[in-house]
């Protein structure tokens, strides 16, 4: 399974701020979306991604909610492709510690996958395999 068939069953929408946006906006807009990361924006490219661990990381040092996004962002992005299989994008989130990744073709932002999206996909995968060779053992 590549991430294309992923975004087609879970959908391609992605919560995006700017780098201006504040840390009571991005507060918000996590709380609100119930997710636990937002792409950070500059004319339509990826310039950062911004998670709760982020958040809890800059909020540990004292309490700034009017801080810019862009302070606090990671703004090395590790983004996967639609044609990437599943299961190599789960050994490099899993390697890199990376829970949310965005999906990027020729630097057009065209989703997000969770490491909980990959691993529920996968997990779909197999009961399918078993429910086909459980079939196939009854005949």
């Amino acid at each position: 399974m590549r991430v294309a068939d992923l975004l087609k069953k879970k959908g391609s929408s992605v919560v995006t701020l700017s780098a201006s946006a504040t840390v009571a906006d991005l507060l918000n807009t996590l709380d609100d979306n119930k997710i636990g990361a937002v792409v950070v924006v500059d004319d339509d490219q990826v310039v950062g991604i911004v998670s709760e661990r982020d958040v809890v990381h800059h909020l540990r040092g004292g309490v700034d909610t009017h801080a810019a996004v862009g302070s606090i962002m990671t703004d090395e992005v590790n983004t996967c492709a639609p044609e990437d299989e599943l299961n190599d994008l789960a050994a490099r989130m899993t390697e890199g510690r990376h829970r949310h990744m965005p999906v990027l073709r020729d630097g057009s932002l065209q989703g997000i996958v969770s490491i909980g999206d990959v691993v529920k996909a996968r997990l779909d995968s197999l009961e399918a395999e078993r429910d086909v060779l459980e079939d196939y053992l009854r005949r």
